[in-house]
């Protein structure tokens, strides 16, 4: 395997591998396409001494330690080429950042059945039109992946687009069914010659993975067409129609605000030994941010480097600050033995991690979305001159029924209308219809109030959010802050078919945003 001279520098390969895993904490380890650890399971270790690159990876079912001595970075997987000891020829392991582990013979197997499973009940269920172009071909032009099967059904001057994608999927790759879908509808449109007329589309997702669809295609608008969502068992072939009249039943929440004061009142000693630790530049620029009531974390634009949680010591009820620094399953305990480590690591970041840092440094990419964040976290109005300086809430955890999903930021205009903001530094197809999202539930939220109640509290000031201000009852805001060169080709069709009630604002922003923000232009619903 060809690799840049570069690459054999054992800094250059750790960098390579963490920045990976920073980026993909999902992430599993195959050898030779085998399984061997997940690594929301497992844990790893990384040492560059005596001029080497050291990985340790262990979990409760095995231990490996091998010597890297070569990386070769892919799209969503890292090659590393490694040497195990006694050995003189390398090996390789892949870290693959998505979830479907399946070798490529068999994901094409599975999905080459699904679209014969799928035409048979099409020319069955909807007998009085004819099954056309059915296939889950790659074309890269229009956005189309294999894991969508995509055709038209056909009856005289009447057609409708359809799409589907099997059980075997990834949840994830089920949920972005619709983006695709809306995208194939006007892929129809344009295509048809004026000789019929689409008349809208339908979504086939497999039995009990409709709820995600189903509450996202009850925002679509109603006059382009009409939206139809099926669930199909693949066992008995039956299909089954999903009401998309409304979002479903699924029930809202978000954790319960607390004062972030207190909480970083309580970790003072060890945020006080933190900064003690830091160069005097950093400590000008370093963010503290309470997560928990228990937990504050210490980042540098948007990348945490540091933690102080609250633990009880041990046999008694008393509370003690637990320091710990690093990411991921390379969390490290702060103690008089890795001070030194701890300080290199923030003299790095304090060098690396600056606005007139380099592209090509790894610690300089790392979490641009929180980089960016952080950005606009300091000054909202950036975004909207009406928006409220504080509170803004950042990194919320949203609830819907046993689905998990984040808030970029929430936030409120000076007249309490609620706004959700939702960040993005690279391209996303799947980016609008996963921030709505998170409009529908703070939407459901700011709906909800004491029932039989007169006067009662909207469920988030109840929670505690935006304390002593008085929430307004208007559908909330919807904000996309993406740099202007990193807005996906298809955002902006996928937003026309929002419904015309939800308010939305593309934010396009300047490329260097870390050094200077400059809004490019602003798109509005």
């Amino acid at each position: 395997m060809p690799l840049p001279k570069s690459a054999a520098d054992p800094l250059v390969l750790a960098r390579s591998l963490e920045a990976f895993l920073a980026a993909h904490p999902q992430a599993a380890v195959l050898d030779q396409g085998r399984v061997i650890f997940d690594l929301t399971a497992a844990r790893y270790a990384l040492s560059t001494e005596h001029g080497r690159c050291v990985l340790h990876l262990w979990s409760e079912e095995r231990n490996l330690v091998r010597t890297v001595v070569g990386v070769e970075q892919r799209k969503d997987r890292l090659r590393l080429l490694v040497r195990r000891m006694g050995a003189e020829r390398p090996q390789s392991l892949d870290f693959v950042a998505g979830r479907d582990f399946r070798a490529p013979g068999a994901r094409g197997l599975s999905r080459s059945l699904y679209v014969r499973l799928l035409e048979r009940v099409l020319c069955r269920v909807f007998s009085d039109y004819k099954v056309e172009n059915l296939r889950s071909a790659m074309d890269l032009e229009n956005s189309f992946g294999p894991a969508y099967t995509r055709g038209i059904l056909h009856n005289g001057q009447r057609t409708w687009a359809v799409i589907g994608t099997g059980a075997a999927e990834t949840p994830a790759t089920i949920d972005g069914i619709l983006t695709l879908g809306i995208l194939w509808l006007a892929h129809c449109r344009q295509h048809t010659g004026g000789k019929s007329l689409c008349q809208g589309l339908k979504v086939i997702v497999p039995r009990g993975s409709a709820s995600v669809t189903q509450a996202r295609m009850a925002c679509l608008h109603p006059k382009l067409g009409g939206w139809e969502l099926y669930e199909l068992c693949e066992t008995t072939e039956e299909l089954a129609r999903v009401d998309t009249s409304t979002e479903g039943n699924l029930k809202m929440r978000l954790v319960e605000a607390f004062d972030p004061q207190a909480a970083m009142a309580r970790a003072s000693a060890g945020l006080d030994r933190i900064m003690r630790l830091l160069p005097e530049g950093m400590k000008r620029v370093v963010e503290v941010r309470a997560f928990r009531p228990g937990e504050v974390a210490l980042a540098l634009h948007g990348l945490e480097f540091a933690r102080v949680k609250q633990v009880y010591r041990e046999h008694s009820f008393t509370r003690e600050d637990a320091i710990t620094f690093g990411a991921g399953a390379n969390e490290t305990a702060l103690d008089d033995s890795s001070e030194a480590q701890f300080q290199e690591l923030a003299q790095q970041l304090f060098f690396r991690r600056s606005a007139a840092g380099s592209m090509r440094d790894p610690l300089f990419r790392l979490q641009a979305e929180g980089w960016l964040e952080s950005v606009v976290r300091q000054d909202p109005a950036r975004i909207e001159p009406s928006f409220e300086s504080s509170p803004v809430y950042s990194q919320v955890p949203a609830f819907a029924a046993a689905d998990r999903g984040v808030l970029d930021l929430l936030t409120a205009t000076k007249d309490g209308r609620l706004a959700v903001l939702e960040l993005k530094a690279d391209e996303d197809l799947h980016l609008p219809l996963q921030a709505l999202d998170y409009w529908l539930r703070v939407r459901r939220l700011n709906e909800q109030r004491d029932a039989g109640v007169e006067g009662a509290r909207r469920e988030l000031e109840r929670i505690g959010y935006f304390p002593g201000m008085e929430l307004s009852g208007a559908v909330p805001l919807l904000y996309f802050v993406i740099p202007a060169l990193r807005v996906h080709p298809s955002m902006e069709m996928v937003l026309a078919h929002f419904s015309p009630e939800i308010p939305w604002t593309l934010v396009a922003v300047g490329e260097e945003w870390r050094n200077s923000w400059q809004v490019v232009f602003r798109k509005r619903a």
